[in-house]
């Protein structure tokens, strides 16, 4: 198969999917891998580093999607490369298609087959390619709460750390999962008050065990999360919120219950999500304020840290990039009901159920598509 390596294009968008180890792992399997030229700089490699392991180094995008069979890459197709798309073209990334209804509009049209990273799962409902980078959008998230809580970035100038004599600072995370666990390591570490809340009390007993004794662990009630917005300092959304609701487990009402000059930091950055105030922000233009509450909604942390990012998301991914290239996409499909979760769109038709239920379209299973619904 000739698997493309983009080069991504959006905004402080600095990640690259493949490593130069991961296109080694493609060509000793026969693939032919094909590199924009330029698209591992941001994570520190050069053309050459591609060229050393086997890879094409390719001028321009056009030439890259025209070629290949499969593309592998971070970010969702974005307005510029959407006159690439085309029927049987495999697009393996991060697609989030419930909140870009067009780029849905331009897979559905063009009967491109799209895969998304974040909708595959593994034997235990987790969800295997967005684990490492929610770990690094946790950590990364409560970089930035430090950060955005100095005075000289708009910030009540809160120190979010123990100091003797000082109050110590309160920092409420909800969920439990990588991404909480990842933000509690480090506002743990700095000796804060750290509360997280959770309803799976399976994850809670996880987290104790591995947690210091800083960190309390709640069962997320209405109740407990109002005790912890009127004395937290920093409160951090690590949970997805289900594509199809359209309530809130913060809702803006909920805002003024908390300190003036507080740190909202959305790691999961769903708009009007489980946050209602949430709307996705950019590192050029981060925070903005509602309610007297400073948020920060920035929707591709781990791109601030692109070299940790890159190798993390590499290892998670080339496994099934590799057995789609090995397989052809239709077998590696259905041999690997795990990797059809994420399959979102198959020639012209719809196969992600959350986003077919988030913008009212008709969509089917990837089991019928495939046709092996029994």
């Amino acid at each position: 198969m000739i698997v493309g390596i983009a080069k991504e294009i959006k905004n402080n968008e600095y990640r690259v999917a493949c490593t130069p180890n991961g296109v080694k792992e493609f060509v000793k399997r026969g693939h032919t891998v094909l590199v924009v030229k330029g698209a591992g700089i941001g994570s520190g490699f050069s053309d050459e580093d591609y060229k050393n392991q086997g890879a094409e180094i390719v001028e321009t995008a056009e030439e890259l999607y025209k070629r290949s069979e499969l593309i592998y890459k971070v970010k969702e197709i974005l307005p510029e490369e959407y006159k690439y798309l085309r029927k049987d073209l495999i697009v393996f990334t991060y697609i989030h298609s419930n909140a870009h209804r067009d780029q849905t509009d331009e897979f559905l049209n063009s009967k491109a087959i799209g895969i998304a990273y974040e909708d595959v799962n593994d034997k235990d409902g987790e969800f295997p390619l967005l684990r490492p980078m929610s770990e690094i959008a946790g950590k990364g998230g409560f970089i930035a709460a430090l950060n955005f809580c100095q005075s000289i970035h708009g910030g009540n100038g809160l120190l979010l750390a123990r100091v003797h004599g000082v109050r110590t600072p309160e920092v409420t995370i909800i969920g439990a999962g990588n991404a909480g666990l990842g933000a509690a390591e480090l506002a743990s570490a700095f000796g804060n008050k750290v509360t997280i809340l959770d309803i799976d009390t399976n994850k809670l007993e996880y987290a104790k065990n591995i947690l210091p004794s800083n960190v309390e662990l709640l069962y997320s009630d209405e109740q407990n999360l109002i005790n912890c917005l009127k004395r937290t300092d920093v409160l951090m959304n690590c949970i997805l919120w289900p594509k199809w609701r359209t309530d809130h487990l913060v809702s803006r009402e909920m805002l003024k219950l908390m300190k003036p000059g507080a740190l909202i930091v959305d790691v999961s950055c769903d708009d009007n999500g489980a946050i209602e105030t949430s709307r996705s922000t950019s590192h050029d233009d981060p925070v903005y304020v509602e309610e007297g509450i400073t948020h920060y909604v920035v929707d591709n942390i781990p791109a601030a840290f692109p070299q940790t990012s890159t190798y993390s998301l590499c290892n998670a991914t080339l496994p099934y990039a590799l057995e789609i290239a090995d397989k052809g996409v239709k077998k590696a499909l259905i041999d690997n009901k795990y990797l059809r979760r994420g399959l979102t769109s198959w020639n012209g038709e719809l196969t992600l159920e959350e986003t077919g239920k988030k913008q009212n379209r008709p969509y089917t299973t990837p089991e019928k598509v495939l046709g092996i619904e029994k």
